[in-house]
């Protein structure tokens, strides 16, 4: 081979080698935007993320936003914000005070042993029921605007109360009488009643209620949340010095069973409800 052939090829080979590397790294530059431009967007992506997270965490509560709402009262109520609720005959002249919070477990023991005689006293005339709902087990104090942190339950029963009591007198009382039975009231620890759907479960168990669409919907539409965030707050500003529930109130006394506390038995809360009407 030439000398001049020889060189040449050289040459030649030198320029492929260059275009080689061009390309090479063009392909690196290329290589290194695309990886430049995906962790922009995924640092965006990260912050828009925890933007949102913020934003999300930052948003009241829908309890907390329920406390601006209009108080829609429900029918057979009385009082600001429809909170005072007494039901019963109008030829009957005393009034049996019931300060109870939908989740409490001794209120549901009261109820299974002593509502039956409850009941059937109320219906034959012998004293109105007042009935005052308080939601502290939720971790509530709404005499100080403050929503807790022990969950839904008590609220959102309460509210379902309502939308019976907008039904009836009786519906309510059913309904109330449903929620703290045995086989729906739950422990304490479980937050249960702050499912809607658990709510209407347990209505379609009183007949007035059974796959009533008003009532239905008031559930799942909140429609009595303000009032209920109203009830418990008349329970925490009561005039009555009552702090836990069940308490049974009559003439500004407490009724009560041989142990100072609400009579957990049917005989001991006749013993002490005679008493109390002849007072």
């Amino acid at each position: 081979m030439s000398k001049r052939n020889s060189q040449a090829a050289k040459t030649a080979a030198r320029e492929r080698l260059r275009q080689e590397r061009e390309r090479d790294a063009k392909r690196a530059k290329v290589r290194r935007q695309l990886v430049v431009a995906a962790s922009v967007v995924a640092v965006l992506a990260a912050a828009g993320g925890i933007g949102y997270a913020v934003v999300q965490n930052n948003k009241p509560g829908h309890w907390e936003a329920v406390k601006k709402d209009k108080v829609v009262a429900p029918a057979n109520t009385s009082g600001t914000n429809g909170t005072t609720v007494v039901l019963g005959k109008s030829s009957a002249t005393k009034v049996l005070k019931m300060y109870e919070d939908p989740r409490c477990p001794i209120c549901s023991e009261f109820e299974q042993a002593v509502g039956p005689t409850v009941k059937s006293d109320y219906d034959a005339g012998k004293f109105k029921i007042q009935f005052v709902g308080g939601t502290f087990i939720d971790g509530d104090a709404l005499g100080k605007g403050t929503i807790g942190s022990r969950g839904e339950g008590s609220k959102a029963a309460m509210s379902a109360l309502g939308a019976a009591l907008n039904v009836s007198p009786e519906a309510f009382l059913e309904y109330k009488t449903a929620l703290y039975s045995k086989k729906f009231h739950p422990d304490e620890t479980e937050d249960t009643f702050k499912s809607h759907d658990y709510l209407i479960k347990v209505a379609n168990t009183v007949p007035a209620l059974k796959n009533n669409a008003t009532f239905d919907n008031a559930v799942k539409n909140g429609t009595y949340d303000a009032w209920a965030l109203a009830m418990s707050k008349s329970f925490d500003t009561n005039k009555d010095g009552v702090t836990g529930t069940p308490t049974l109130m009559m003439n500004g006394k407490k009724i009560t069973g041989p142990d100072g506390n609400a009579p957990m038995s049917a005989a001991d809360f006749t013993t002490a409800i005679n008493a109390a009407l002849k007072g």
